[in-house]
């Protein structure tokens, strides 16, 4: 897919829509480029984390391409339209949303959809589907991760957000001016890949569970969760090279 690129550099791997022209907007090709990077990455196990961007300065993704919506006659879009990390596609390792531009509809959509998101200072947010009459049934997380008044007027104005108001609510993890986004998401992705892997793994899951299950419930999930993790061999690594004063090596097991 010439319209998202996927390459691998020292466990981290990065999917680039590459359609700056079009302002990153999520067309029929760089939907399945989506999809198909993203099933990559899930099978690769060089892989450690997944970092998501956008070619250009001015958007990571304007969202849905409206003009082939507009062709195709688009009314509900399928459930499988855009990828949506743990809804319509499995997605077990980290994912980083690093947003060099607007992230505006389904720009948006991905940008909560990954676990963390490092902005450039230029970068702005928007829920922009109520100004041209479309939806967004997948901002139903989007008050458990910021405020719900700020929720609410995101959906109601669709008027755009700051990077730094975002990282302020946040919605955001970290900032960087505009020519370190990349080395500020490489930064956070290269921290995490240096992590015990069945850690990483069982703590992504862990911080979801209190948005499915009552608190007594997620604690008795947790415990099985990590029970794997203590008996592993990486658990006994890690204490090892911590007395030997040595970095561990990690084997996922």
């Amino acid at each position: 897919m010439t319209a998202v690129r996927y390459e691998l550099r020292d466990g981290i791997a990065w999917l680039t829509i590459d359609r700056p022209e079009a302002r990153n907007s999520l067309n029929r090709e760089v939907r399945a480029g989506l999809f198909e990077g993203a099933r990559r990455f899930a099978a690769d196990d060089d892989a450690r984390v997944l970092v998501l961007t956008g070619s250009g300065t001015k958007a990571f993704c304007a969202g849905g391409d409206l003009a082939e919506m507009s062709a195709e006659g688009l009314t509900i879009p399928p459930p499988d339209y855009v990828p949506q990390f743990g809804r319509n596609i499995q997605v077990d390792k980290p994912t980083i949303a690093a947003v060099n531009g607007a992230a505006f509809a389904g720009g948006f959509l991905l940008a909560q959809s990954c676990d963390l998101c490092v902005a450039a200072t230029t970068a702005t947010f928007a829920i922009s589907e109520v100004r041209v009459g479309r939806g967004a049934p997948w901002a139903a997380p989007l008050a458990q991760m910021i405020p719900r008044r700020i929720a609410m007027e995101l959906l109601l104005t669709g008027r755009p957000l700051t990077a730094e108001r975002a990282y302020d609510i946040g919605f955001v993890n970290r900032l960087a001016e505009p020519d370190q986004l990349l080395a500020a998401a490489g930064e956070l992705a290269a921290q995490i890949a240096g992590n015990a892997p069945l850690s990483v793994l069982a703590g992504k899951r862990t911080a979801g569970l209190t948005a499915e299950l009552p608190l007594s419930a997620a604690f008795d999930e947790a415990e099985q969760l990590w029970a794997p993790v203590y008996t592993s061999g990486d658990a006994q690594e890690g204490m090892r090279a911590f007395v030997e004063k040595r970095s561990p090596v990690w084997r996922g097991q």
